[in-house]
């Protein structure tokens, strides 16, 4: 006899599902490890799109050892960010809790972001150094970069405000990085600082957003029968309280898409330049055109449409299988229209 259930369709995993309150993801956690050696463990980029490469499997065990494999990758242009500033956090019994800042000199910032500013504005002076002292004297349980991204170093994005972010910190002692962020403060940083190739990262990033959308799609419910009365794009009813109450469960239609997601152990493949391996197809990126600066050549699909601003974080969960090898081979840089 069949069976008469079935799992769930649509998952409460994900409530709500509402949409994201910036263009790009929020860092929540950051990985703690025992290096004695401080470094930026967070990076941000813009998604250009997708091609393929051939990449020779080098798996001695694998069925394809030593044969070209064609793999799906994203291209995240990465241009260098800018550290703008060092906050510390003190615990508290109602958790963690942002204590005092340290910003670079305001001059250094208004000339990295000048074509902003029709005309310079006036800044007060700020004094780094007595701000520092501050941090130092605190009992702090963390430390954490505010950087911001420089959009005016890529052509395919239209804007040129910069977003401003925290970058997480790891390594050596609570000392040790805030001597590594007073060393840093008011210069750049850039990917291959941060993460190694053929390494994992975790990306954070807003899929792509599809509006209000109807039950059926948001959820993944099934039709009605080909018999039932006026709509087979429903569900059959509202719950067991009538209409008077429904249930948070009970799938209905709404917000689609434009949700913040997480996506672990993606890995980074390529770590390179234009200059140094061209990339962009012929005729540009679909919706983003040429790659001038850095890139970075991602395994696997992204989330978000194509201009989506994606982080990065060093790898919370790891990964118990062997990264072996690889040899990339080819990279397609053939037209991406009518693709």
């Amino acid at each position: 006899m069949a069976k008469r259930s079935h799992p769930r369709r649509g998952s409460m995993a994900f409530s709500p599902r509402k949409r994201a309150s910036r263009p790009f993801g929020h860092v929540k956690s950051w990985p703690t490890t025992d290096a004695s050696e401080v470094r930026v463990q967070g990076f941000a980029g813009w998604k250009a799109g997708m091609t393929h490469i051939l990449s020779r499997d080098l798996n001695p065990r694998s069925p394809s050892a030593g044969q070209e494999v064609r793999v799906p990758v994203t291209v995240v242009e990465c241009p260098k960010m800018r550290i703008l500033g060092v906050r510390g956090y003190q615990m508290t019994p109602y958790g963690k809790q942002a204590i005092g800042e340290a910003w670079a000199d305001a001059k250094q910032i208004v000339e990295a972001f000048s074509e902003l500013f029709k005309r310079l504005p006036e800044r007060k002076e700020h004094d780094a150094e007595k701000h520092f002292e501050n941090l130092e004297s605190a009992d702090l349980c963390e430390v954490r970069l505010i950087v911001a991204t420089q959009p005016g170093n890529v052509s395919g994005v239209p804007t040129k405000v910069p977003d401003v972010m925290e970058m997480g910190l790891d390594g050596g002692s609570i000392s040790d990085q805030l001597n590594y962020a007073k060393e840093k403060l008011g210069e750049e940083y850039s990917f291959a600082d941060t993460f190694e190739e053929g390494g994992l990262t975790d990306i954070v990033a807003v899929t792509k957003g599809y509006g209000w959308q109807g039950v059926i799609r948001r959820f993944g419910g099934k039709l009605q029968s080909h018999k039932n009365s006026k709509k087979r794009r429903q569900h059959g009813n509202m719950g067991d309280f009538g209409t008077g109450y429904v249930r948070k469960t009970i799938r209905q239609g709404g917000q689609t898409g434009y949700h913040q997601r997480t996506e672990y152990n993606k890995r980074v493949l390529r770590i390179a330049s234009p200059e140094d391996h061209a990339i962009t197809p012929a005729g540009g990126f679909l919706h983003y055109g040429e790659v001038n600066s850095d890139y970075i050549l991602v395994k696997g699909s992204v989330p978000g449409p194509a201009k989506r601003l994606i982080r990065f974080r060093d790898a919370t969960r790891g990964s118990d299988k062997t990264l072996h090898d690889y040899e990339i081979t080819y990279v397609s840089t053939a037209s991406k229209q009518g693709a």
